[in-house]
Order: structure tokens, then C-alpha cells, then sequence
């Protein structure tokens, strides 16, 4: 860590702080100064400061300790980094004013991974440290151990480190072995690796099946977490929301024990949430499951990361700088020498692009098993029989209700109907008030806007004059709706991220689910059918065909493997036949050499830049690009598409830039992007800006 001077602001109030304690607060007489990351966003103050530390706190004021400093005439927040004999300031220096936390909560590999999370996101190390630690809690930390154990104290395996790059191990596979993963190629030899203490890499490709009501990848990966452990090391789970969070604790408990790890995700209250982290930072718990911001946990003697499904979107952090929880995951197993698994039905092409560089190795079913765990799924496009069901998919679902076996109907969108547009030309229909789009919320309900939810009963189109509506996707309440008038008699079940359902018994019902909202079954369903794949892979965003697959594929895999799949798509299209086959490795590898060939990502890196148009203005003034960037725009953004921000000033539009580079010159276009933005916040206030490299979808 560079070291820094105090800016003018910083000086001012250090000569105010000093005065006013007088001379009854003296320095530490050993190692006086404390070099202080200050919880300041402003780009241009994105360095340590330097503090005195009085007497009274020379013991816990340490590295790592959460403070309070006067800077720039208030009281803000702070991390201890260092301590040091002098400072290389030769003016005056303000006084730590208190230490907040009894415990070191910056880990020193935590901090090395937040600067490097910072620079290579473009953003500043105290919005990183934001993510990485909650908020204090007083009562949190009542009751707790005074002394902390070393970081280096836990036990390791003797066997050496492997190289990154290397085989997976082989060779005879200990008794102990889960016979779970005795279906995959390399499975035991993975096993065998985390359990030696061994930094291997690994893209998993899961089987479909359960175990119960637990899916099987989740029981599969808490055996991998006992593996590690039983190497004496930490393990990081890391999973996209709470359904996931639900699995693998439930499965962590089973095979580990109730008591072997802890879960921290951002639904806990501040108190437990902090409670449950300085559990890590203590070392008492070795083993987090958690969603994104769990990525970052403290885990002592770290053995394994694993992060599953990394095509979520729901990975990548919605505060700045946006971190991609496997990205931060890749930081970390390079930086600490980890195991790191990337799992998933589905493969991504980022996922595919370590593999190519032989960075990871594929951890793949054998088909033989994968033969015998998949269900049927088959493209059921064509001439529907009645209404949005072909006669394929009919008899899937008849078939399974006389069964007696609960069938999944899967919906791309949640609402009743979520999107109209003009019945005549086929423009999107939008409010008059704030261009929202309109949709029907209720059965009988009058179209309405789903932003400001003014209603919409005497809509024209503003483009060719038309006052009929027309629905443009229909949404899982009106597709439960149309189900029961087809199906009488028979139960119907809706589940969405609105209305969550945890499970169904195995009996006939029709359970009509969202994306990732999909209720497990007693046994598995006997069918599932998909509808309006056209929808998902019509969406006009580069990651449309990877998305399609993966919620497909999530979806399938739920159902028994003597059941069948309908997916209401062209069977030739290449995300259909990647499904059909239950080959998400082969649609990866092409889905990544086409992105490659037109320098998309992940073979190049992308950056947008939102601001409004003064904003932008001034900050391609002060940006001054590695050669061989490519600039696209600016473009004003489709009002009709983002929300009003409300620190634009007055009515001023937005505009987007961006920015693509090789993938080599990721570092250096991120420096530029944060030299820009200390300039630019050294000389205006800077409203409405939003820098984000590597964004999960380019539109």
C-alpha cells in the first residue's frame, strides 16, 4: 500500500482536532501513527491518511481495527491499515478519535483483495470495503471471545500446493470418498485433491436429480465442503439467492452437522448479520454459505471457494463498483492459493474461457449416469393444439397428471399480463405520464403502468394512433388462468418471487413457476413444460442464448428422469438443442468462439459509462484511453427503458458510452477510468455517474 499525504481539507481539521484535545491526549510512544482508510466515496480521496494514535488506544488501535477520525471537519469511519514510527507528512496530524470494534475486522487479505476488486472494477477501495464488511452492531458483539486465534494456526495437509494450471490428481481414491461424485469424470480425483488440501480448479457441470426434496448438486457440494474441511481447511459457498442458500444449508447439516458452518446473506437482521460475521473474523466458524456479499467473508485458512450458478445476474453486486461474485471468487483462489469450484447445470462462457486457457478443469457427468438421471427433453414447436400448448406438450402433461405426478409449467415472466403493445403497429405501449410500460395486472383490470401505476383506459399510440392493445408476452397468473379453464378439476399452484412456494407433494397438480422460483417435487415432477422460449431468447442482450439454457436447464433437472420436458422453442436453434442434448459444455465452448469472433465478451472487456449529458461531457475531457480502445457512442438512453434519475439535473437525458478493449488491457483501461474519475471529482461534483467495466449484460 502506497503511502499518502493528508489533503487540504484533511489538514485543516487536524490542526482543529489537535487544538480542541489539548495536551491531556499524547501519542503512542511506540508506533505513533496509524495509516487510516478513510469511509469517504470521492474518488480523488482514494488513498490512506495518516492519524496520530493517543496513548489511551495504542492497544486497540491495531491493524485491521475499525475507528473514528475527524476528516474534512466531520466524524467519519475508518480502517486501521498499518501502524508505522513516523509519517512522511511534515504537518500537523489529527488524533484517532475512537476505536468502534473491539476486533480487527479488516483481514490483511481482505484488504489486498478489496484494492485489487477496486482497481480492476474501476471504482475505490472504501466503496469495496462497504460490501466486504456490514455495518457494526454494539450488541453483536456482546458475550464474544475477548482473543483472537492466528490466521495461520489451523491445520493444514502436507501435501504441496498443485499449479493452477495442472491435471486433476488421479491415482487411488480414499475409502472415504461420496460415492455422489463416482459420477463424474475427475469427480473422485476432485474429492481426493480438496481433501489432500490441494488448490485445484475445477468448472463442475452438475447432474440433474434429488435427493429428497434437495437437489443433488447441493448434497454434492457439501461433500466437497467436508472434503476441504477434512483437510483442516475453510470452504466459501457462495449461491445466487435464498432458495439456493436453503439447499446447501439443509445439505451442509446433513453431512456436516447442524452446528458446522454459518450463513450470512443480506435477508438477516444488522444484528445477527453481524454477529454471524464476527463469528468468521474470529475463526469459530469455518465453513459461510451466502450470497454475494458473503464473497469477501474472512474465512480462516481458506481451502475452498465454490460459487454455484455464475451466470446469475443476482451475483453481481447492485452497489458500486459491481463486482461479479466469481470474479472476486477467481481474485481470491489466485491471491490465497485456493481450491475453486464453479458449478452449475449450465456452463458460461466465461466458465468455458478458463477452461480454455486451461486455467480450470472440466468436471463432467459420465454419460452413462447422465443417461440415466436426465429426463426426455424434446422441442415442442409447430402448430399448438390449443392455445400456447402443442399436442406434444399435452401429452406430456396428461400423461403425468394420470400418473398421479405433479407437472411444472414454466413461465418466463411473473404478473398477469406484463407487456402490451399497440394491436395496429406493435409499439411497445408506454404511459403518457412517465413512459413506463403498460401491462394488465389482474384478470378484468384495466391496463396500468408499472411504474407510477397511473391507469391506462383511454391509451392512444403517440406513433400511429391506435387504441387497441394487444398482449405481448403473458405472464404466469394469466397462463395459471388459461391452465384451469384447460385443465378442470385439477389443482392449480403459481409460484414467483412474489409468491414463493418451497415444495409440492406428489400428486397431480399443475404448478405454474417464474425463473429460479421453481418448487421442488416429492419424487421430482412427472413433466415440465416451458413455455414461450421465443421470449427468452428474443431478448435483445448478448447473454439472451446463455440464459435461456441455464433456466432451462434449472428447470429440467427438477423433473423425474423417466419424465419428459417440452421446451416451446425451434428445436434447430442452438440453446434448444444444447437442452435436447443436455450438452451445456458443447454450447459453451460455441457460444464463446462466436462471441470471440466479434470481439465480444469474454474474449474482450466492455465498460459502459451512464451519466447525463454535462457529466459525460466532462468525463471524456478527462479520460485519456490505452490505445487500441474501441468507443462506441455516446447514445442517449431510451427513456422509455431506465427510470428518471433523480439526480440529473433539471429534464437532462442520459447518455451511455461504451468502451471495449483486449482482454489484456483490462488494468490499464481500468486505471484510466479511475484516474478520469479522481480528476473529474477533484474539480465538480460529480451527479449521476455510473462506471461499471464488465457489466452482465451488453444490450
Amino acid at each position: 500500500m502506497t503511502q499518502a499525504r493528508r489533503s487540504s481539507a484533511g489538514r485543516g481539521s487536524a490542526r482543529r482536532s489537535s487544538a480542541s484535545s489539548g495536551s491531556a491526549r499524547r501519542p503512542s510512544a511506540t508506533l505513533p501513527v496509524a495509516r487510516v482508510v478513510v469511509d469517504v466515496s470521492l474518488p480523488h480521496l482514494d488513498r490512506p491518511f495518516d492519524y496520530l494514535v493517543p496513548e489511551a488506544l495504542h492497544d486497540s488501535a491495531v491493524a485491521g481495527a475499525r475507528v473514528r477520525v475527524r476528516f474534512a471537519g466531520r466524524l467519519v469511519d475508518g480502517y486501521v491499515i498499518e501502524r508505522l514510527a513516523a509519517s512522511d507528512y511534515s504537518g500537523e496530524l489529527a488524533f484517532v478519535e475512537k476505536v468502534v470494534d473491539d476486533i480487527p475486522v479488516l483481514a490483511p487479505e481482505i484488504l489486498e483483495l478489496a484494492r485489487e476488486v477496486a482497481d480492476r472494477y474501476a471504482g475505490t477501495l472504501p466503496d469495496v470495503l462497504r460490501l466486504a464488511i456490514p455495518p457494526r452492531s454494539a450488541a453483536a458483539t456482546t458475550d464474544q471471545p475477548a482473543a483472537l486465534p492466528d490466521r495461520d494456526s489451523a491445520p493444514r495437509a502436507s501435501a504441496s500446493v498443485s499449479p493452477a494450471s495442472g491435471p486433476l490428481p488421479t491415482g487411488s481414491v480414499a475409502s472415504e470418498i461420496p460415492s455422489g461424485w463416482q459420477g463424474y469424470v475427475a469427480g473422485p480425483a476432485l474429492l481426493a485433491a480438496l481433501a489432500a488440501g490441494r488448490a485445484v480448479r475445477a468448472v463442475w457441470t452438475a447432474l440433474p436429480g434429488q435427493c429428497g426434496l434437495l437437489p443433488r448438486w447441493a448434497v454434492e457440494l457439501a461433500e466437497a465442503v467436508a472434503a476441504a474441511r477434512r483437510a483442516g481447511r475453510g470452504a466459501l459457498v457462495i449461491v445466487p439467492a435464498a432458495g439456493e442458500l436453503a439447499a446447501v444449508e439443509t445439505a451442509c447439516a446433513r453431512v456436516l452437522g447442524a452446528s458446522s458452518y454459518v450463513t450470512l446473506h443480506a435477508d438477516l437482521g444488522p444484528g445477527e448479520r453481524y454477529r454471524r460475521f464476527v463469528d468468521v473474523v474470529r475463526g469459530t466458524a469455518r465453513v459461510v454459505i451466502g450470497t454475494v456479499g458473503a464473497v469477501f467473508a474472512p474465512v480462516h485458512d481458506l481451502g475452498l471457494v465454490v460459487v454455484w450458478d455464475d451466470g446469475d445476474d443476482r451475483l453481481v453486486q447492485r452497489r458500486a463498483p459491481y463486482p461479479h461474485a466469481r470474479d472476486v471468487a477467481l481474485l481470491r483462489a489466485h491471491r490465497q492459493q485456493t481450491a475453486l469450484i464453479l458449478g452449475g447445470y449450465a456452463v458460461t462462457a466465461e466458465a468455458a474461457r478458463l477452461l480454455a486457457m486451461g486455467w480450470a478443469k472440466p468436471v463432467v457427468p459420465r454419460r452413462t449416469v447422465l443417461r440415466a438421471a436426465a429426463p426426455k427433453v424434446i422441442a415442442g414447436a409447430g402448430d399448438p393444439a390449443g392455445g400456447r400448448l402443442p399436442d406434444v406438450a399435452w401429452r406430456a402433461a396428461r400423461a403425468a397428471l394420470r400418473a398421479g405426478l405433479p407437472v411444472l409449467v414454466h413461465v418466463p415472466r411473473r404478473g398477469y399480463v406484463p407487456a402490451l403493445a399497440c394491436a395496429q403497429c406493435r409499439s411497445p405501449a408506454r404511459c403518457a405520464q412517465c413512459a413506463g410500460p403498460l401491462g394488465i395486472p389482474a384478470a378484468g383490470a384495466a391496463p396500468t403502468c408499472r411504474w407510477c401505476g397511473r391507469p391506462a383506459a383511454d391509451w392512444r399510440c403517440p406513433s400511429c394512433g391506435g387504441q387497441r392493445l394487444r398482449s405481448v408476452v403473458v405472464g404466469a397468473s394469466r397462463t395459471a388462468d388459461e391452465l384451469g379453464r384447460a385443465f378442470p378439476g385439477t389443482p392449480i399452484r403459481l409460484a414467483s418471487g412474489g409468491q414463493p412456494l418451497q415444495s409440492v407433494p406428489a400428486e397431480p397438480a399443475l404448478v405454474v413457476a417464474t425463473p429460479a422460483a421453481e418448487p421442488a417435487a416429492e419424487g421430482g415432477y412427472g413433466a415440465a413444460i416451458l413455455l414461450d422460449g421465443w421470449v427468452v431468447l428474443a431478448r435483445p442482450a448478448l447473454r439472451a442464448a446463455e440464459d435461456a439454457v441455464r433456466r432451462w436447464m434449472a428447470a429440467a433437472s427438477l423433473v423425474r428422469s423417466d419424465g419428459r420436458v417440452v421446451i416451446i422453442a425451434d428445436g434447430g436453434l442452438a440453446p434448444v438443442q444444447a437442452a435436447v442434448r443436455w450438452a451445456p459444455l458443447w454450447f459453451a465452448e460455441r457460444e464463446l468462439a462466436e462471441r470471440a469472433a466479434v470481439g465480444l465478451p469474454p474474449s474482450t472487456i466492455f465498460v459502459s459509462v451512464d451519466a447525463p449529458r454535462r457529466t459525460l461531457l466532462a468525463f471524456q475531457d478527462a479520460l485519456h484511453l490505452p490505445d487500441g480502445t474501441e468507443v462506441f457512442g455516446p447514445v442517449d438512453l431510451d427513456a422509455g427503458a431506465y427510470p428518471a434519475d433523480d439526480s440529473a439535473p433539471g429534464d437532462e437525458a442520459r447518455q451511455r458510452l461504451l468502451l471495449r478493449a483486449d482482454r489484456a488491457a483490462h488494468l490499464a483501461l481500468a486505471d484510466a477510468l479511475r484516474t478520469a474519475q479522481r480528476t473529474l471529482s477533484a474539480r465538480m461534483p460529480i451527479t449521476g455517474l455510473r462506471v461499471q467495466v464488465d457489466p452482465p449484460d451488453v444490450v
